[in-house]
C-alpha cells in the first residue's frame, strides 16, 4: 500500500540555514543565558534576537516594502501562472520579501520568456536550470 503514496504538494521549507561567525565572548554570553534558563539554546537566542531587531524597524521595513512594491511572505509560480503570462504577452517583473518558488514542472525557456526579472529579499527556490536559464535576470 505504502508504494501508491504520491505527494500532492511539495512540501517548501519554512526555514532557511544561515551561518555565523561569533566571538567567543558573545558565544560565552549566549551560552550563559542559554544556562541560567532565559533560552532554550543557542538558535533559540539568536532568532530572539532577529526578531526583536526586525520589530524595532518594522515601520521601515514596511515603508520599503511599499515603496519597491515587493510581495511579502511566499509568492509561488506555477507553469500555469506562467503559460498565461505567455498568452497575454507580459513579460513579470519578480519583486519578493521572503520566499520566491518557481514550480519544478516550469521548463527554462518557459522561464525565460516570461520572467524579465527577479529580486528577492529571502530565498529563491528553482529547478538549477531555471535558474541558469535566468541568472543574467536575478539581483
Amino acid at each position: 500500500m505504502t508504494g501508491n503514496i504520491q505527494e500532492l504538494r511539495p512540501r517548501t521549507p519554512e526555514s532557511e540555514k544561515i551561518t555565523i561567525n561569533l566571538g567567543y565572548v558573545d558565544l560565552g554570553h549566549i551560552d550563559l543565558l542559554v544556562e541560567e534558563g532565559f533560552f532554550s539554546n543557542r538558535t533559540d537566542f539568536i532568532r530572539t534576537a532577529i526578531r526583536n531587531h526586525l520589530d524595532r524597524h518594522q515601520e521601515a521595513v514596511k515603508q520599503s516594502v511599499s515603496r519597491h512594491k515587493l510581495d511579502l511572505g511566499l509568492r509561488r509560480y506555477s507553469r500555469e501562472d506562467l503559460e498565461a503570462a505567455r498568452a497575454r504577452g507580459e513579460r513579470l517583473h519578480i519583486q519578493v520579501l521572503g520566499l520566491a518558488v518557481i514550480a519544478n514542472d516550469v521548463p527554462p525557456d518557459l522561464a525565460a520568456e516570461t520572467i524579465a526579472s527577479i529580486h528577492v529579499l529571502g530565498a529563491l527556490q528553482a529547478s538549477p536550470a531555471v535558474k541558469a536559464a535566468l541568472s543574467g535576470r536575478v539581483t
